[in-house]
């Protein structure tokens, strides 16, 4: 999918994981909520820096860039030294190693684990990465052009400071989930694992597919490319993308968060 669609589909689906937590008696606070979804939604589009042409691999400049050339080449290193002899040979790691549920787990654990020991510093670069995302994504024609970089970082690092100033109030959800002395902000990694996880269930419903149960090996392939029938499937970019699955989104989005602030 494209990254509009990536993105809605993280806000909206972190936004029903508040509105199912909150029907079982354990409602998120509101900052929670909010951030969450923001964080979510942008977390759902860095599977895609194995890809020199996708959003967040021009939303830091050359430091996305680089970094974009980095992950193709560990996942194409990756993807040879593992795969089976069905898997197919191919020249790049494009929807391969970052498109997989260890590396949505791996890097949740290694957010939380930076916010819990980083101190407020980490937090708040946390928070600035995944808003800058976030404006990216869900804002995608606005936020695009480089003339408009610099306005979306001084959006993205004004919201994190402001964002990081409400949490840390009192029952405003710095200690969410986890409240024992000092780990707040450990909950931060959950909203990137979700959102990594939606981004490759938004993948895996176009033609290609998405690894996401690497390494777990399907027959003869290790790198099988997980999706519903493929008379079901559809090109990203496509009508179906826009006209159907991005509006749900937004009303999925919507009525959870209804839901959501109603138990808070």
């Amino acid at each position: 999918m494209m990254g509009p669609a990536h993105s809605l589909s993280g806000a909206a689906a972190w936004l029903g994981l508040g509105g199912v937590v909150a029907a079982a008696g354990h409602p998120m606070p509101w900052p929670v909520l909010l951030v969450g979804a923001l964080i979510c939604a942008g977390a759902a589009l860095a599977p895609d820096l194995d890809h020199k042409a996708a959003t967040i691999s021009r939303a830091f400049g050359p430091v996305s860039h680089a970094l974009c050339e980095i992950v193709d080449k560990l996942s194409y290193t990756v993807y040879k030294a593992t795969r089976k002899q069905g898997d197919p040979r191919r020249s790049g790691g494009h929807r391969t190693l970052t498109h997989t549920w260890l590396w949505a787990v791996l890097i949740g654990a290694g957010t939380s684990v930076l916010a819990i020991t980083g101190g407020r510093w980490a937090v708040l670069a946390i928070l600035f990465v995944h808003m800058v995302l976030a404006i990216e994504g869900l804002l995608w024609r606005a936020a695009r052009g480089s003339s408009s970089a610099v306005l979306v970082w001084l959006l993205a690092a004004t919201s994190a400071w402001i964002l990081a100033d409400v949490l840390d109030q009192p029952g405003h959800g710095s200690d969410w989930l986890f409240t024992a002395p000092g780990l707040e902000y450990l909950w931060l990694g959950l909203p990137i694992v979700l959102g990594a996880l939606m981004h490759d269930i938004g993948d895996a419903l176009t033609v290609s597919g998405c690894p996401i149960l690497w390494p777990i090996p399907v027959g003869r392939k290790r790198w099988y490319p997980i999706g519903p029938p493929k008379a079901m499937r559809f090109r990203a970019g496509d009508w179906v993308e826009f006209k159907v699955l991005m509006p749900a989104f937004m009303v999925l989005g919507g009525l959870s968060c209804v839901v959501a602030l109603s138990f808070d």
